[in-house]
């Protein structure tokens, strides 16, 4: 049996990830930002199973979610970071950052720096990245310039590919640090509202994202972007096997951070 935590997992490809974790015997630890959709959820999953209620556009909730975990499950056997964020009507936080990448990128960053020492060399990171990816703007993650909700949200994913990548480079002994794109236009309430539409079978997503965390084939691809838009281990955006440019993002997150401390 293994401890997974799974961010953003009261609807969604999180969900539905939880649910077929649970149904193999493994122990959910369900994230939310809402008490009634995390119980809701809680009883949707079944089996063994804690509720962590934080909003990741907050780092002390960040923090605490992390403290909180380390406390109760320690080894932590695997993490994937799934919350995230489109659309929104309140796309700057009350620090001037834009919500996209605090949720898509800087809060999974400091989750995964804070739950490091919790987890074991196998241990796995799966970090959801997407087939939308754009090259990042210093600036807008700094909060100095603004977005279109597209712009921000493709960034913010090329970013979580990124730091992904030099993370598990900083790691050679593990855990294992993934990025994935789960699918396109998936049946997710981000897809519909940000798209207007149904979208595809929402399974698609958790299936590779339970591949990700258990799967043998997944063991020794630390760096690695996996596009289950075409089934494969496929190049992420160019600026991704950049090193100077993944440095220069890298740098700016720890930036970012620093300044919420």
């Amino acid at each position: 049996m293994k401890t997974v935590l799974i961010t953003g997992s009261t609807d969604g490809i999180g969900l539905e990830t939880a649910k077929v974790l649970a149904a193999q015997g493994h122990r959910v630890l369900l994230h939310g930002r809402s008490a009634g959709k995390l119980e809701a959820a809680a009883q949707a999953v079944g089996g063994e199973t804690a509720s962590y209620l934080a909003d990741l556009s907050r780092m002390p909730d960040v923090a605490a979610l992390a403290e909180a975990v380390a406390a109760d499950h320690r080894p932590l056997d695997v993490l994937i970071n799934n919350a995230g964020v489109f659309k929104t009507g309140q796309p700057v936080t009350a620090e001037g950052l834009d919500l996209r990448f605090v949720v898509n990128t800087l809060a999974p960053y400091a989750l995964t720096r804070r739950l490091l020492p919790s987890m074991n060399r196998d241990g796995r990171i799966v970090n959801l990245s997407s087939a939308a990816q754009a090259p990042v703007d210093i600036a807008a993650l700094e909060g100095k310039t603004r977005l279109s909700d597209m712009e921000a949200y493709s960034q913010s994913k090329l970013a979580i590919t990124m730091w992904s990548r030099a993370m598990a480079e900083e790691l050679p002994d593990g855990p294992v640090v993934v990025a994935v794109n789960p699918g396109s236009l998936l049946a997710s309430k981000m897809v519909t509202e940000g798209f207007g539409v149904a979208g595809n079978d929402i399974r698609i997503g958790a299936e590779i994202l339970c591949r990700a965390a258990l799967a043998d084939d997944f063991a020794s691809a630390s760096g690695r972007y996996f596009d289950n838009d075409a089934g494969r281990f496929n190049a992420p955006h160019r600026d991704a096997l950049d090193p100077a440019k993944t440095q220069r993002v890298c740098q700016a997150i720890e930036r970012v951070l620093a300044g919420l401390a």
